[in-house]
C-alpha cells in the first residue's frame, strides 16, 4: 500500500457526515429535511409508496376480518379475502389507466361524467327488478351479477373534476358568488339524491370534496365559519328529521349505556380496542371477527386492526395516511396548472377526511356514520375508484415542472415508457371550444387573437392552384391588407402615377416606392423621361407630367369562315 492510498483512507475516515442546513424563522431555528425529500420525484414515490403499504395492509385485514363470518355461511374461508385481492387487481389496472389520462381530456369530460352521475343517482332509487339492490335499508347499489355498483363512490370523484375544472375556468374573474354558485346548488341537489337512498356518509364524503374546492378556491375566514354555521343546522335537521340517526347520536353520548341495542357497535369497538393494548393479541388472533362486531371487515375494520396489531399497528395505519395528505398538498403547493392545484387539494381532503371519520367514530370522538376506511376496508366499488384516484395523484405528481424536465432528460427503459408515459408540458391548455377539425381550416400556432385563439388566414397550395375552394385556411398566408387610417389621401405622385403601376388591391406604403417613376420602353412607343417626386402637400400635380403614348393595338387579321 502507498503513502498516498494510505492518505486518501484516512481522509475519506475523517471526513464527516454532511448535516442538513438549518433555516432561522421567527420562532427560532428550523431544520430542514434530507435532501431527497426535495427531488423531483418525492411526490409521486411518496403516494405510491403510503398507497401501496395501505393496500397491503388492507388485503391482509379484509382476509383476517371476513374469514370467520364466510366460514360460519358455509363458504370457504379464503372466498372474501380472493375476492378483495380481484378487486385491487382491477383497481390497479385503472391506476395504470389514470396515470396515462391528459388533464384536458379529464377537464373535457367532467362536465359530461357529472350528468351521467347525476342520472345513475337517480336511476338507483327506481325499483327495477333484477338490477336494484336495497341492503340495510338503503337503496343504493346496482346488482351486477358479479359485484354491486354503487354510483355514489363515483359521485365523489366526479365532483371533484368537475368542481376543479368550473373553478380553475373562473379563475380570472372569481369571485366569492362565482366561488360559491357553481359548487353549492350541485352538492345540494347530489346531497338530495344521496339523502333519498339514504346514504348520510356518501352526502358527508361529497361534504369533504366540497370543502377541499372552496378551501383552496380561496374562501375566506368569514364565510368558511358561515358555511360551518350553516351546514351544522343542516346536519341537525337531518338528523332529527330520522329516529336510526338520533339513536347513532345517544350511542355517541355514551356508548355502554345501551350495549345491547344503539350503542352495540360502538361498545364493541372499544372493547376490540382495549384487548389489543400496545402490543396487540396476534395476527388472525381476534374475537371481535367471531360474529360480535357487525361489519367488522369494512366499516369498523380498524378496531380489528387495533386488536390484533395493536397500539403500533393503528400508528402506522394513522403515519401512512399522514403520509398521503402530505404528499397530496406537496402536488398541490408544486404544480404550475390550477386546475391540478384544486382536484388535488380535494382528493386529499376526501381521502384523508374520510380516515379520520372512520378511525375517529371507531375510538369514539365522532358519530358511527357508516364512512368506510380508504383503501383498507372490503368493498369493490370503493377501492377500484380509490386506486384510481391513487392515479390521478400520480399523474397529477409526475405534471411537475421539476418532475417534467427529469422525466424528459434522464433516459428510461421501453416498459417504463409504456406504462409511466413522461407529461410533455406541465401545464395541459384545455382544447378551444371552436371546432377546429373540420374540412378547410386549421390552427396556426404562434400567432393569437385578442381573445386567446388562433388567427387564420389563407394559405395557397404550394403546387400554384388557383383554386382556392380547397386551399387550407392558415395565418402564415394571410393576404396583407394594410388598413387605412382615417383622413387618408393619395399622394400627388400615387394619384397621377401611370395606370400600369397600379395595383388591384391597393397602392404600395410611402416606404415601399421608389424615389422615381420609371417606366420601361416597349413596342408601342419611346420611354419616358424620369420624373422626380415632388411633395408639395398641397395635392397639386407635379410641375412636370409626362404623357403616356398612345396606346398601338397589332393589326387585325382575319380568321377564315368569320362574317366581316
Amino acid at each position: 500500500m502507498t503513502a498516498s492510498t494510505r492518505e486518501r483512507r484516512s481522509a475519506a475516515v475523517v471526513r464527516e457526515p454532511r448535516t442538513p442546513p438549518a433555516t432561522r424563522t421567527a420562532g427560532g431555528v428550523r431544520l430542514r429535511g434530507p435532501e431527497w425529500l426535495d427531488g423531483p420525484m418525492t411526490s409521486s414515490h411518496l403516494v405510491l409508496g403510503s398507497a401501496g403499504m395501505l393496500l397491503a395492509i388492507g388485503l391482509v385485514m379484509v382476509l383476517s376480518a371476513s374469514s370467520i363470518e364466510a366460514a360460519l355461511d358455509d363458504q370457504p374461508a379464503w372466498l372474501p379475502g380472493v375476492r378483495q385481492v380481484a378487486f385491487a387487481l382491477v383497481g390497479l389496472v385503472g391506476m395504470l389507466v389514470a396515470m396515462r389520462l391528459p388533464v384536458r381530456r379529464l377537464r373535457q369530460w367532467s362536465g359530461r361524467a357529472m350528468l351521467v352521475t347525476f342520472g345513475l343517482l337517480a336511476l338507483v332509487l327506481v325499483p327495477i327488478p333484477g338490477l336494484s339492490l336495497e341492503l340495510n335499508g338503503a337503496r343504493a347499489w346496482f346488482n351486477l351479477g358479479f359485484t354491486n355498483f354503487q354510483p355514489s363512490e363515483l359521485a365523489k370523484l366526479v365532483f371533484a373534476l368537475w368542481g376543479a375544472h368550473v373553478l380553475a375556468t373562473r379563475e380570472k374573474y372569481l369571485t366569492t358568488r362565482t366561488l360559491l354558485m357553481p359548487v353549492l346548488p350541485v352538492f345540494a341537489a347530489m346531497s338530495a339524491l344521496l339523502i333519498a337512498e339514504p346514504d348520510m356518509g356518501a352526502v358527508v364524503s361529497v361534504g369533504l370534496v366540497v370543502a377541499g374546492l372552496l378551501w383552496a378556491g380561496g374562501l375566506t375566514g368569514r364565510h368558511v365559519a358561515l358555511a360551518v354555521a350553516v351546514g351544522g343546522a343542516l346536519v341537525a335537521l337531518v338528523v332529527s328529521s330520522a329516529d336510526y340517526r338520533m339513536a347513532r347520536i345517544a350511542g355517541f353520548i355514551n356508548p355502554c349505556a345501551d350495549s345491547s341495542d344503539s350503542g352495540y357497535q360502538a361498545c364493541h369497538g372499544l372493547y376490540a380496542l382495549a384487548t389489543g393494548g400496545f402490543w396487540g393479541v396476534g395476527l388472525g388472533n381476534s374475537a371481535m371477527k367471531w360474529n360480535l362486531l357487525p361489519h367488522a371487515e369494512s366499516d369498523y375494520i380498524f378496531a380489528i386492526i387495533g386488536e390484533e396489531m395493536g397500539f403500533l399497528g393503528c400508528l402506522v395505519v394513522v403515519a401512512l395516511y399522514a403520509i398521503l395528505a402530505w404528499a397530496g398538498f406537496r402536488i398541490a403547493r408544486r404544480s404550475a396548472d390550477r386546475f391540478v392545484q384544486l382536484a388535488s387539494v380535494a382528493i386529499t381532503v376526501w381521502l384523508t377526511g374520510q380516515a379520520l371519520i372512520n378511525m375517529g367514530y371507531v375510538v369514539g370522538l365522532l358519530p358511527v356514520t357508516g364512512v368506510t376506511l380508504p383503501l383498507i376496508s372490503a368493498g369493490g366499488t370503493s377501492l377500484v375508484l380509490t386506486l384510481f384516484v391513487i392515479g390521478l395523484l400520480v399523474r397529477f405528481a409526475r405534471a411537475e415542472p421539476a418532475a417534467v424536465v427529469f422525466l424528459q432528460s434522464q433516459p428510461r427503459s421501453r416498459l417504463a415508457r409504456v406504462l409511466f408515459p413522461a407529461p410533455s408540458v406541465a401545464v395541459d391548455p384545455l382544447p378551444s371550444r371552436r371546432r377546429t377539425g373540420s374540412r378547410g381550416s386549421s390552427q396556426a400556432p404562434g400567432r393569437l387573437d385578442r381573445r386567446g385563439e388562433p388567427l387564420r388566414g389563407v394559405r395557397v397550395d404550394p403546387a400554384g392552384s388557383r383554386d382556392l375552394r380547397g386551399a387550407r385556411r392558415t395565418a402564415a398566408a394571410a393576404p396583407s391588407r394594410t388598413r387605412r387610417p382615417e383622413g387618408w389621401a393619395p399622394t400627388p405622385e400615387e394619384r397621377w402615377a401611370p395606370a400600369d403601376r397600379q395595383t388591384v388591391r391597393g397602392r404600395q406604403p410611402a416606404g415601399d416606392r421608389p424615389s422615381v417613376l420609371r417606366r420601361p420602353p416597349s413596342a408601342a412607343g419611346p420611354a419616358l423621361r424620369d420624373v422626380p417626386r415632388e411633395r408639395t402637400g398641397s395635392g397639386e400635380p407635379p410641375a412636370v407630367r409626362p404623357r403616356p403614348a398612345p396606346r398601338s393595338h397589332p393589326p387585325r387579321t382575319e380568321r377564315p369562315g368569320r362574317l366581316q
